[in-house]
């Protein structure tokens, strides 16, 4: 199992259920050697096994979920997901549950049959994330001096990628104002803090202009 990758967390479990077959099968034989007649003992073993079947079925299937989670690996630890209404970093993948930490610190437990059978958004794995900001303002502003004020707020902003070329445009036009978007890219780690340094920049920029925000 080492040599082979298998999770360290599945090989504890897949050893037990090696051992536990081999003794039942040890026990099987003995019975057929010495002409014990299997037909009670097998009728017992069918119908634990559906006894057990039925009480352990949440059980088997957050078992199930997550021997496929740590087998596909749809995320690893460190991840930001998304998934079950919950966004958090992956603090620990277990055979039945998935611990999340939100960004407020709180530890989410998620059963892994829930998880696996539910869409995952993995933010982490692509390593850059599209950072869009929409400004609503007035039908009186010059567009094209408010795109440059923008851009030039981007340049001045760190830790934005400059391979993507950053993208500023009116994306609505609504009865009280212009939806004017803009979208740059940033490593996924830097996301929080760029938006927060972006938004920040481009409003003091514009009030620098003289462009009259929405409420002054």
């Amino acid at each position: 199992m080492s040599r082979k990758q298998i999770h360290s967390s599945l090989q504890p479990f897949f050893l037990s259920l090696s051992i536990t077959l081999l003794y039942v099968l040890l026990v099987v034989v003995v019975m057929e050697i010495m002409g014990i007649e299997l037909t009670i003992f097998t009728a017992v073993i069918g119908a634990g096994s559906v006894a057990a079947g039925l009480a352990l079925s949440g059980t088997l299937q957050n078992f199930a979920g997550g021997v496929l989670i740590l087998m596909l690996k749809p995320f690893t630890l460190d991840d930001n997901i998304v998934a079950q209404g919950v966004d958090g970093v992956v603090t620990a993948i277990e055979v039945f549950y998935t611990e999340v930490l939100t960004t407020d610190n709180k530890a989410v437990i998620i059963p892994n049959g829930k998880l696996f059978n539910e869409v995952i958004i993995n933010v982490t794995r692509e390593g850059k994330r599209r950072l869009d900001i929409d400004l609503k303002l007035t039908y009186v502003i010059d567009v094209e001096q408010v795109k440059l004020i923008i851009a030039n707020a981007i340049k001045q902003t760190p830790d934005i990628l400059t391979e993507r070329v950053p993208c500023i445009g009116i994306s609505a036009l609504e009865i009280d104002g212009i939806k004017i978007s803009t979208q740059v890219w940033v490593l996924t780690n830097k996301y929080i803090s760029v938006k927060f340094a972006l938004q920040e920049r481009i409003i003091k920029d514009l009030k620098a202009a003289g462009i009259k925000l929405p409420g002054t």
